[in-house]
């Protein structure tokens, strides 16, 4: 990211040298999903398969990260790549509000569309005899289970995100203000935040599967629910993981209070993972 933009000559832009980092990224990409499947069908390579997808993902982003704030320490980026890296980061966080609104739309569809239509919008005509659209619904043919509650982990949750944003603005203002200490305690709290988030979504996961029979075998509302709280987890991942890196060049003391947008591009990133766990908390566990 370019945190210290030099002013631009006209006609100049940076070209970086020829990587392999993006060949590598979608075979491991490929690998882990690959693995994924072999394993849900049992089959024994799928584990190996995933372990190399995965470490191929690892190496290229520690290498890829690296090497993009080796050039930026050098001091090769202009302005140029300072809007460039603007206007990418705003359309890839575009990219995710679609993404999301796939899922949520799906959510609506299945309430509001769906299940009515399942159950029989003629009084006595139902394709499914005893079937009723109420929500939440593993469908005509689901499994029984136990819904998922709105309290207790999942609004313990939703607290510590709000928490995490707020510890984020208070390091982006350490930042501006020159105050490295600051800059450092609120990344790092950011980070503490993150980390225990993950750690209760995976309580609750085990907590679903093993004492209220939620699972994705539980009709469509186990798959909505995974799907959606899954997706938003991964999300969380890959933010605190930029968060360890922003933490670590904090420490290096790589930003300046006027130029810094690494810092900002992750961010936007993380506030926008807590609006989209505001909006998955009334719509999956609440409502």
């Amino acid at each position: 990211m370019n945190d210290n933009p030099v002013p631009a000559s006209r006609g100049h832009y940076f070209v970086p040298a020829t990587s392999n980092y993006s060949t590598f990224l979608s075979a491991g990409i490929f690998m882990l999903a690959l693995g994924f499947i072999f394993k849900i069908n049992g089959s024994p390579p799928g584990v190996w398969s995933m372990w190399i997808g995965a470490a191929l993902i690892v190496y290229v982003i520690l290498g890829w990260f690296g090497e993009v704030i080796g050039e930026n320490v050098r001091g090769v980026y202009t302005q140029w790549e300072d809007r460039s890296y603007r206007i990418g980061m705003v359309w890839f966080i575009f990219s995710e509000v679609m993404f999301f609104a796939c899922f949520f739309g799906t959510l609506f569809y299945i309430r509001r569309i769906a299940l009515p239509e399942l159950s029989g919008y003629e009084p006595g005509y139902t394709p499914y005899a005893g079937f009723a659209a109420i929500w939440p619904s593993s469908g005509p043919m689901g499994e029984t289970f136990t819904p998922m509650g709105p309290w207790g982990i999942p609004a313990l949750n939703t607290l510590i995100l709000l928490t995490s944003g707020a510890t984020l603005t208070w390091a982006h203002w350490g930042l501006i203000k020159n105050k490295r200490t600051q800059l450092n305690l609120g990344l790092a709290l950011t980070v503490l935040l993150g980390v225990t988030f993950m750690g209760f979504q995976a309580y609750e996961y085990i907590h679903a599967y093993q004492e209220l029979g939620l699972t994705l075998g539980a009709g469509v509302y186990g798959a909505t629910f995974f799907v959606l709280t899954g997706f938003h987890g991964l999300h969380v991942t890959l933010g605190t993981i930029m968060l360890m890196t922003m933490l670590g060049r904090g420490l290096k003391g790589h930003f300046s209070e006027h130029n810094h947008f690494a810092f900002e591009a992750v961010a936007w990133y993380w506030h926008f993972v807590d609006v989209v766990w505001l909006i998955l908390f009334v719509f999956v566990y609440w409502l």
